[in-house]
């Protein structure tokens, strides 16, 4: 008997934010992978119809709906899909907009956390994919943060902002952080956000080397944080 391939469809809010290093892993599983972008694409029906759905990154704030009317769609898409509790990944936006769509609150944090930093991971954690990341500097590149939802269950805080990852159940999984960042391609995050990195007074070169310490180790925990998410999932 011939069994199909998972189908894994990806939201992109930016070109450059992409599956990172995480897209080995999701090949090994035997992913069929669908990219689509955001305000583009027609995503509403691949969000329903995927296996799972990974939500990724990007510059804009989930209550800017009147802004950027997708954003509306792609709420309601992900709420029936995490109504379901089917296998749902949301990376910074994607957290976000997953924090929203269950009932939460997403809003301008008043300070942006961008650079790399270790999480403080709770008890939970230490029992949850995240354990991998213990004393791992991740990327942080947010301004905006959130309020949990109803049932959902904190898993790590920063010192700037205590909701960096949460998880309702084993299929949904929000991330405030960008555990995907990798080495080879960090150029393109510093040249895709020199505009706010200008307005942040942040420290480009500083961000350049730090990535050259912190990458590698990062790569290495969040595949296997991946790979044990994956693994946990209970497929309906």
């Amino acid at each position: 008997m011939t069994h199909r391939p998972l189908q894994l469809t990806v939201i992109q809010h930016l070109a450059f934010e992409d599956l990172g290093s995480f897209e080995p892993v999701l090949r090994e599983h035997g992913m069929a992978i669908t990219s689509l972008q955001a305000g583009v694409d027609d995503i509403a029906p691949a969000i329903d119809a995927a296996d799972l759905v990974i939500v990724l990154g990007g510059p804009i704030g989930v209550y800017e709906h009147e802004v950027y009317p997708f954003l509306t769609t792609e709420l309601q898409a992900l709420k029936q899909r995490m109504q379901a509790q089917r296998p749902t990944l949301g990376i910074c936006l994607g957290a976000q907009l997953m924090a929203q769509a269950a009932g939460g609150r997403v809003y301008p944090g008043g300070t942006k956390e961008i650079g790399w930093g270790t999480l403080v991971l709770n008890d939970a954690a230490e029992r949850s994919p995240l354990r991998h990341l213990k004393d791992t500097a991740v990327l942080h590149w947010h301004g905006d943060t959130f309020d949990l939802p109803p049932g959902a269950e904190r898993l790590a805080s920063s010192s700037v902002y205590v909701n960096q990852a949460f998880r309702m159940g084993p299929n949904l999984l929000g991330l405030q952080f960008h555990p995907e960042a990798q080495a080879r391609d960090f150029e393109r995050w510093l040249i895709g956000h020199a505009g706010e990195l200008s307005h942040a007074k942040l420290d480009v070169a500083a961000l350049r080397r730090a990535s050259v310490v912190h990458a590698g180790p990062l790569e290495t925990g969040s595949r296997a944080l991946l790979r044990q998410w994956l693994e946990e999932l209970v497929w309906p």
